[in-house]
């Protein structure tokens, strides 16, 4: 993706539980916005993000929903 063109910037990696493997990434498009572009397996349950965003990029993309990925099925 191409920021100059209009499109998103990936700038950060959403780490998955084993706190090593990357399961997506977080992208910030010419508006400001960000969002979340997960890898080909779909969402997984995030551990953190690096590097870290500000509290409000959090907020935005919902980390703490992400973390909880597939916790809160059957309950």
């Amino acid at each position: 993706m191409n920021d100059d063109k209009g499109e998103g910037v990936a700038i950060a990696n959403l780490i998955g539980t084993d706190g090593c493997s990357i399961v997506g990434w977080v992208y910030r498009w010419t508006t400001g916005a960000h969002v979340v572009m997960w890898d080909v397996h779909g969402p997984k349950p995030v551990s953190e993000i690096r590097p870290d965003l500000t509290e409000e990029q959090k907020q935005e993309i919902d980390f703490d929903g992400l973390t909880r990925i597939g916790r809160d099925e059957g309950g």
